[in-house]
């Protein structure tokens, strides 16, 4: 087995365990409800009337919003359980399937999609070549990719990485969302998080270091407060080349 294989399944098996609970506080959760949703969210074209693939889906808070203001939406997740909580959260709407992020979307055909958004999940891929490559396919010429991913720089004095310019992996602990969990991701250098997508098929056409909504203060006053300071997220907007 390879030690990519090993990180994908170590990966997976943190996802399923935690399921239950993300499901349960993603509504609300600061980081993700008044911090990657709101700044994600500005860079989406008006959903009514799209066809959006969720990739990465997970327990299908993005497609609940985004159905709820008329798109019609296509979810993956490589948690088999967060697919579950997907389709019983969104009552039968929506078409949402098992798929690993990093591997061809055979499902799906070409230029079927107006949208395409991808939430807090590429720094579980170690390459985002071909995922790149396969968010061009299918999207439709002009079709718009937005990603939200955790910030390089954060990324980088937060793992106290000594290598900024590899794509390495990383673990921590994760305790906000139930019993402590580790996780396993890539970090990399700002210039992999750009390069994927003008080298396959993009043109990128906005970025945002984004910063905690009001709301955010209210549920965690230390992280707002250093959120404002220094990112940890970061929002892109990349436009499929005609």
């Amino acid at each position: 087995m390879t030690p990519g294989t090993v990180i994908k399944e170590k990966i997976i098996a943190a996802y399923e365990a935690m399921a239950e609970s993300y499901n349960a506080l993603i509504d609300h959760k600061a980081h993700n409800a008044y911090y990657d949703r709101p700044n994600t969210l500005a860079l989406i074209p008006e959903p009514e009337g799209k066809l959006i693939l969720d990739a990465a889906c997970g327990p299908g808070k993005y497609a609940e919003i985004l159905m709820s203001s008329g798109a019609t939406v296509t979810g993956f997740d490589i948690s088999s359980r967060m697919v579950e909580l997907a389709k019983e959260r969104n009552k039968g709407k929506g078409d949402f399937f098992v798929h690993d992020l990093s591997q061809p979307f055979t499902k799906l055909a070409d230029a079927s999609f107006h949208i395409v958004v991808c939430a807090l999940a590429l720094h579980y891929v170690q390459d985002w070549t071909l995922t790149i490559k396969e968010f061009c396919r299918v999207l439709k010429p002009g079709g718009v990719l937005v990603i939200s991913i955790e910030h390089p720089f954060f990324e980088f004095n937060y793992f106290r990485s000594k290598k900024y310019f590899e794509v390495e992996p990383v673990k921590c602990i994760w305790s906000g969302f139930g019993k402590p969990v580790e996780m396993n991701s890539y970090r990399r250098p700002l210039q992999q998080c750009i390069a994927p997508l003008t080298g396959n098929g993009f043109y990128v056409d906005q970025i945002i270091e984004p910063r905690p909504v009001e709301e955010f203060k209210k549920h965690d006053p230390k992280h707002f407060k250093e959120l404002n300071a220094f990112p940890a997220f970061m929002c892109i907007r990349a436009i499929k080349r005609t």
